[in-house]
């Protein structure tokens, strides 16, 4: 559904509101980028978005980032890979060289793509996600093992630029256990700061403020802004 303008800036708006209370709540000093979730939206809304200030816009699968940012190729987005990567994807990313991959799930994924980016000669900064809701149904590193596989893909992958880390939050109705969630990859965060990480990105449309206060300086929000 394309949406005019005026709703856009309006959804926009609120969102981005809603955004500087929560990290007014947290800190003032904190400083939270949003990455819009295009992934069930129009291409037009994306080129609205984009006239409205927004520059950084998501997809979950590598075809939808493929035909995407060539048909938008005109405009300076900065694209992010923020769905699981599977293996037969890998040179298809490489090709299309996103700004950002928050979904580096295992340290045999890192390890498969550090191969292949060695080869073409090439790096991509990445993000690693942390299974922090223990759920069967996500994807992500354990946080028992986050610190360990983090250092790991440090040492021995060259070619990818680990920035920090990634999580969803726990897909529950209590707020508690979606609190305790964010806060355990914060946790892990904090601790990988000494080494280098500088993005914490938590946070969906339907949990983004409590993300926020838990510490989150990037959130994914898409249907936010286009209901």
């Amino acid at each position: 559904m394309i949406l005019d303008k005026e709703r856009l800036r309006d959804n926009l708006d609120r969102v981005i509101w809603k955004i500087e209370e929560a990290r007014l709540q947290r800190s003032e000093h904190l400083i939270v980028q949003m990455c819009v979730v295009s992934k069930y939206t129009d291409i037009e809304n994306i080129k609205t978005l984009y006239q409205l200030g927004q520059r950084n816009f998501g997809e979950n699968q590598v075809k939808q980032l493929d035909d995407r940012s060539s048909t938008l190729d005109e405009l300076p987005l900065a694209w992010h890979m923020i769905g699981n990567l599977q293996k037969n994807k890998i040179n298809k990313l490489i090709e299309l060289n996103p700004l950002l991959l928050q979904s580096l799930d295992s340290l045999e994924l890192a390890k498969e793509l550090d191969k292949r980016l060695k080869v073409k000669g090439k790096t991509l900064s990445a993000l690693l996600q942390i299974n922090s809701a223990n759920e069967a149904t996500k994807s992500g590193v354990s946080s028992a093992e986050a610190i360990d596989i983090y250092q790991e893909i440090k040492e021995e992958c060259s070619n990818i630029e680990l920035k920090g880390v990634m999580s969803i939050g726990a897909h529950v109705d209590d707020t508690k256990i979606i609190q305790d969630s964010f806060n355990s990859t914060y946790k892990i965060y904090e601790t990988l700061q000494n080494s280098g990480a500088t993005i914490c990105s938590m946070g969906m449309s339907s949990d983004y403020k409590l993300a926020i206060k838990c510490g989150s300086n990037m959130v994914r929000i898409g249907s936010a802004l286009f209901e």
